[in-house]
Parts: C-alpha cells; structure tokens; sequence
C-alpha cells in the first residue's frame, strides 16, 4: 500500500519553508539596505579647497556637504577647516562628511550662554557658532567640568555680545577634588586641529606648541602631523598642557 503524508506534515513543512525564505529575504533587504560591511574610513579634508574635497570624496566612497563657515585670519579663504566625522573615523559607504570652511571675510556671531554647560555640550554649542574651544581653566567647586566663566582674549564675554566667526573662547570649569583625574591620549599622526579636540575630549589643555624648521606657513602647520607628545598614556589633573611637536615629515612617525 502506497504511503500518503499526512496533509498536517505537508502544511508544516510548507509553513516553514515559507518563513525561512521570509527571514532570508529580510536578512537581504537589510543588508542592502544598510550596506552591513561595506565601511570606509573617513577621509582628511583639512585644508583643502570644497573642489578638492569633493574630488576626494568620490575616489573614498563618501560625500561632503558645507554645513558652517568661520574666519581663521591666516587661514587661505575657501579651504577646510573643520570636519565631521573626524578625519580616520569609520563611516558607512555613502555617508556625508560635514565641512566647516573658513570665510574669505570675517563675520559676526552671537555668543552663547554656556553658563552650568559641561564642557562637551559648551564645545558643542561653540563649534555650532563657528566658535574654538580655547583654554579649559579649572577651579574647585562641587560640580566637575560645569563652565562657570566664558572669556575671549583674556576678557570676560557676556551671552548675546558679538564675537567673530572662528574665535577661541576660554572656560572657567568646576572641579571636585575626587574627580581630578584623565589620561593623556596618543596625538601621535594627528593634526593639530584633531589634536587639540582630542584633548579636550580628555579635558586637557594643549601647551607648547612646536613646528618642524620646514613648517613655515599657517597652511603648512594645519598639514602638519604630531610626532612628538608629552604624558602619552599618563593619569593627569583635568587641565593638564600637553606639548606637542608638528611636522610634514611623516617618516618621523614613531612606530605604532
């Protein structure tokens, strides 16, 4: 007698069948649709032109798009100065890589509030301005890293006054005596700009500052990279100078 399967087994087996192909179907769609593996690392645009950076930009997979402008006097009008992702950060294929350039002519923005701000979200808003993060000068108060003062060229600035585009704003931070403490990272390879925010991402100060005798412009130093640094690796008090030594010459890289 011939065997029948049993219209149950047949549906079950069906049913399952069914699901797998569904799950490999998502599993493709998502795949494709968030391209899973396919990362590039984001390049370097600092100091290039918006041309030479969108050049750029295609040869490594990804895009730019100007998003901000400030003023840095000595910088050539027109070039990178800033980007987001930093330059080296991992990043899907495709993804836009945020500019800030530097005006051909200097503008006016209006400073923030940063008063009771930690230093990430004071740095934030000041970079959101077209502002620098200068000197973290800390004090002892019961809150760690709360900005309690704000100052440009060495004086006081009031929320609302009018500061030109690129400027450096100094904090005055709060410091509990239990929470004095950061280490140094390694700068090494870095560009002064990624250097210095690298640094404050420690809450550490950048110190001396020294260029290669080859370095003699203002676009030579935004190219140039450290190779020499002070306390790498060390436990610090939050506001700690880091020294730090720049050149062109990348074959003056120390092994990793």
């Amino acid at each position: 007698m011939a065997f029948k399967p049993n219209w149950i087994v047949k549906n079950l087996l069906l049913g399952l069948l069914f699901v797998a192909l569904v799950l490999v179907g998502v599993a493709i769609g998502l795949n494709l649709i968030t391209r899973h593996g396919q990362n590039v690392i984001a390049p370097d645009f600092t100091n290039l032109s918006v041309q030479e950076a969108t050049e750029l930009a295609e040869k490594e997979n990804v895009a730019v798009k100007v998003v901000d402008s400030v003023f840095v006097r000595r910088l050539q009008g027109g070039v990178v100065y800033r980007q987001s992702p930093r330059a080296g950060a991992t990043v899907k294929k495709g993804r836009s890589i945020f500019l800030t350039i530097n005006s051909v002519v200097p503008r006016k923005v209006v400073m923030p509030n940063l008063f009771g701000y930690s230093v990430t979200e004071a740095r934030s808003e000041l970079q959101n301005r077209g502002l620098n993060l200068g000197k973290l000068n800390y004090v002892r108060d019961i809150a760690t890293n709360s900005v309690l003062g704000q100052f440009c060229e060495g004086r006081e600035i009031k929320a609302g006054d009018l500061v030109v585009s690129g400027s450096t704003i100094d904090l005055k931070v709060g410091v509990a005596r239990e929470d004095n403490q950061t280490t140094v990272p390694r700068l090494i390879g870095m560009k002064y700009v990624m250097a210095t925010d690298a640094l404050h991402d420690r809450f550490l100060n950048l110190g001396q500052v020294r260029f290669d005798p080859e370095i003699r412009t203002y676009a030579d130093s935004m190219n140039a990279v450290v190779y020499k640094q002070s306390a790498m690796g060390e436990n610090k008090n939050l506001g700690f100078p880091v020294n730090i030594t720049l050149t062109l010459d990348t074959s003056k890289l120390p092994a990793e």
